[in-house]
C-alpha cells in the first residue's frame, strides 16, 4: 500500500513560505522583443538539454506533494512554441493546483480551447502597445492582431481571469498607459503594468527608462479613478480597482518598490536549473539528479530532488539590490530564465 506523504511547508530563513513554482519549458520565442532579446544572435539550448515533460512533471509533483505548493505557472521563452503543450497541461492538472501560463499570445487563438479542456485554469498575455507600428518596432514581428485575437480566444475559452501584462518604458510606450487600461476595461481583462527590469539580453537597461508604479497609477486614476485593493495573499502586483466597478488594474513595482520580503516563488529554467529569485546569481541543477544512472526510475530520486530544493531555498537571499552599488545583473536574460 502506498502511504501518501503529508506536505510540509517549505520556508526559507526569512520566514517566507514558498508556494509558487514558475517553470520555463523553452528558451525559444517567436518574437524578438527589444527589452528581452537581440534581433539576431541568440544561442538556443539544444533540444536534448531541455527538460522533458516527464521531468517537468516529476519536479512539479515533488513540490506539490512534499511542500504543498499551490500554484504552477508555465513560461518560456514562449511556451506555445513548444510542441504538444496541452499534453504537459494534462500531466500537471491532476496535481490540483492553480495552473497558469504566460504567453505572448501569438499562437494562443489556435490552442486556447484545447488548453482549457486540458486543465489550464488561467492565462497571462504580454501586450505592450496597441499600435501596430510600435508593436512591430518593439517585437520585430507584425503580430498585433494575432495577439488580440488570442486574448479574445482565451476569454471565450473560459481561461479566467485573463490578465494582460505590459512592460512600461519611458519614452517608448508610457504614453499608452491610459489606453491600455481602457483596453482592459473594455475587454474585461485585468491589466498588469510591469516596471522595466534589468534583464534585457543587450544589457542596455538604465534606471532612467523605468516608469515608477506610482506614476502609472496616477496617470490611470486621473482618467479612471482607482482605489487600492488589499491583497488576500502574496502576489507581485499591487492591485487597484476602478471606482465604477469595471474591473481592476495591477502594477508590479519590481524596481522602485520591491516585494522581496513577501516573495513566495521559485523558478526552474528550461534546462532544469532551480532558481530562488529572478535576479539570483546561484542555480541548483535538478536535471543532473533526474538524468543520473537510473534516471526517473531511480528509487530515491524524489528524496534527492527534495534535498536539492530544500538546500537552495535555505540559501535564498533577502532580496535583489537593483539601484544599489552592489547590484550584479544575472548572466541570463529574461527569456533564458523564464518570466
Amino acid at each position: 500500500m502506498t502511504v501518501r506523504r503529508i506536505a510540509v511547508p517549505l520556508v526559507d530563513t526569512f520566514s517566507r513560505r514558498v508556494r509558487d513554482l514558475r517553470i520555463s519549458i523553452t528558451d525559444r520565442c517567436n518574437l524578438r522583443c527589444s527589452y528581452c532579446m537581440p534581433a539576431e544572435g541568440m544561442a538556443w539550448l539544444p533540444r536534448t538539454e531541455v527538460l522533458t515533460y516527464e521531468e517537468i512533471a516529476r519536479v512539479a509533483r515533488v513540490c506539490v506533494d512534499r511542500y504543498g505548493f499551490e500554484a504552477i505557472r508555465l513560461t518560456g521563452g514562449e511556451p506555445l512554441v513548444r510542441a504538444h503543450v496541452t499534453r504537459l497541461v494534462e500531466m500537471l492538472a491532476p496535481l490540483g493546483v492553480d495552473l497558469a501560463l504566460t504567453t505572448n499570445g501569438v499562437k494562443l487563438a489556435e490552442v486556447a480551447h484545447d488548453l482549457a479542456a486540458a486543465g489550464l485554469n488561467r492565462v497571462n498575455v504580454s501586450l505592450d502597445t496597441l499600435h501596430r507600428d510600435r508593436f512591430l518596432a518593439l517585437t520585430r514581428r507584425d503580430d498585433l492582431e494575432r495577439v488580440i485575437a488570442g486574448i479574445d480566444a482565451a476569454l471565450d475559452a473560459g481561461l479566467a481571469p485573463v490578465k494582460v501584462n505590459a512592460v512600461v518604458m519611458r519614452d517608448v510606450n508610457d504614453d499608452e498607459v491610459v489606453d491600455l487600461a481602457r483596453f482592459g476595461r473594455d475587454r474585461g481583462v485585468g491589466m498588469r503594468f510591469i516596471e522595466f527590469m534589468p534583464l534585457d539580453a543587450q544589457g542596455a537597461w538604465t534606471e532612467a527608462q523605468v516608469v515608477p508604479a506610482r506614476e502609472i497609477i496616477e496617470r490611470i486614476s486621473a482618467v479612471f479613478p482607482l482605489e487600492p485593493v488589499s491583497a488576500a495573499h502574496a502576489e507581485p502586483a499591487a492591485r487597484w480597482r476602478y471606482a465604477d466597478g469595471r474591473g481592476d488594474v495591477g502594477v508590479i513595482p519590481s524596481v522602485t518598490e520591491p516585494f522581496c520580503e513577501n516573495c513566495d516563488r521559485v523558478r526552474i529554467t528550461a534546462e532544469g536549473q532551480f532558481r530562488t529569485c529572478l535576479f539570483g546569481l546561484d542555480e541548483t541543477d535538478l536535471r543532473a539528479e533526474m538524468r543520473s544512472e537510473h534516471g526517473l526510475d531511480s528509487p530515491d530520486l524524489d528524496d534527492r530532488l527534495a534535498a536539492a530544493i530544500e538546500g537552495a531555498v535555505g540559501n535564498k537571499w533577502a532580496g535583489h539590490h537593483i539601484g544599489k552599488v552592489d547590484f550584479v545583473r544575472p548572466n541570463r536574460s529574461m527569456s533564458q530564465i523564464g518570466g
